[in-house]
């Protein structure tokens, strides 16, 4: 929405250990080819725009029939899109919908990268209540890779999830 908001939100996602790359949607193929350069195939969900994959450089693979131990194979990312994003708490949402596929996705690679357009952001969670395309529809919040802690804090990504997330901020202009 705001450069404030999309500020904020690249500022929470930061916290959370994430890597937060924005960009315009000229510099967004390039973008995306550096950031999974080093996969060793990438899994992309059924309405993924052609022009995110336009020069990926790598194998892809459709998203809507890979068993949970396919999407575990080593050097995997896959790359979506996004429902919404939250500024205040830096948590994406997909609910399903075109370029995001089915939740096992975005639970099983070891790198995710999502892309986040700034007029998807929105300022709290209330807002995201308001602004949901469809209500009935299961969420998925992410905010930030996987991680845990354990009784002396310390922290271990890559428990139950991505051990690696990037979130490209696309940016109508700079």
């Amino acid at each position: 929405m705001t450069p404030e908001l999309t500020a904020l939100f690249a500022a929470r996602v930061g916290d959370y250990r994430a890597g937060v790359h924005p960009c315009t949607p000229a510099e967004l193929p390039d973008l995306l080819a550096t950031l999974l350069a080093g996969a060793s195939g990438v899994v992309l969900p059924a309405g993924t725009p052609p022009e995110w994959t336009a020069r990926l450089g790598r194998p892809t693979l459709s998203g809507d029939t890979l068993t949970a131990a396919q999407l575990d194979a080593p050097g995997l990312a896959v790359l979506t899109g996004c429902a919404l994003a939250v500024a205040e708490t830096g948590t994406l949402v997909l609910d399903g919908g075109a370029a995001q596929g089915r939740r096992l996705l975005t639970l099983v690679p070891d790198h995710h990268v999502c892309v986040v357009r700034a007029a998807q952001i929105v300022a709290d969670v209330p807002d995201l209540v308001i602004a949901l395309p469809d209500p009935t529809r299961p969420l998925t919040m992410i905010s930030g890779p996987s991680a845990t802690s354990d009784i002396e804090l310390n922290r271990v990504e890559g428990v139950h999830g991505p051990r690696r997330l990037d979130i490209v901020c696309l940016l109508p202009h700079r």
